[in-house]
């Protein structure tokens, strides 16, 4: 199979056109639930192996709050969306309505604000993708894990990274009405082989 990473300056714009759409709806849809304007920048799009993203999230004991969804339809596989564990706390307080620092555990209404924040941004992401080789995405019900990241990873690895030797990352960046720093995330897609194939076919512009 060709390593992905070898992609060509155009075919990493192809993939950076597309997460820089499903950014732009998230962002839509994140201003729409705050009443406060929300811009998503789309930094950089990788082609990674799953054991590599550890370089992105930092050392593993870092505290991260990942939201992970099934990618059901014509392509299949896993979503996760990583949160450094200071980035998720200012996400509730912005859909929360809290003051900065406010938020200081992970409750039931947090949780559930995390995995809305999650879905949302996951179904913008596969929708754009969906639109882009018209082919049907389907996201699954999100579930939340908070933990060090290197168990969160270690177990992703264990679980789903057996057949899937690529993933895409997209570094997400959230500017906020009113906030004096930008937040962070990273969205990942896993998916499976023959979907990974079917995502390089897209994309291939030779």
């Amino acid at each position: 199979m060709v390593d992905l990473r070898s992609l060509s300056e155009l075919e990493r714009d192809a993939l950076r056109e597309v997460a820089n759409i499903g950014a732009g709806h998230a962002a839509t849809a994140l201003s729409q639930m705050t009443n406060r304007t929300i811009m998503i920048a789309v930094p950089e799009v990788n082609v990674r192996r799953l054991e590599e993203v550890a370089e992105l999230v930092g050392p593993p004991d870092t505290v991260i709050a990942a939201v992970l969804m099934h990618m059901m339809g014509d392509l299949t596989g896993r979503t996760m969306v990583i949160f450094p564990d200071s980035s998720a706390k200012a996400v509730c307080d912005i859909l929360l309505h809290r003051t900065p620092g406010k938020t200081d555990t992970y409750n039931d209404m947090e949780r559930s604000t995390l995995r809305e924040t999650g879905n949302i941004l996951s179904s913008a992401y596969l929708n754009a993708l969906s639109d882009f080789m018209g082919m049907m995405l389907v996201p699954s019900v999100p579930s939340l894990v908070v933990d060090l990241a290197g168990a969160v990873l270690t177990t992703t690895y264990l679980n789903f990274g057996h057949d899937r030797e690529f993933i895409f990352c997209i570094d997400t960046s959230f500017r906020v009405e009113g906030a004096d720093e930008a937040l962070t995330g990273q969205f990942l897609l896993l998916p499976d082989l023959p979907s990974l194939n079917a995502i390089f076919d897209a994309i291939r512009l030779d």
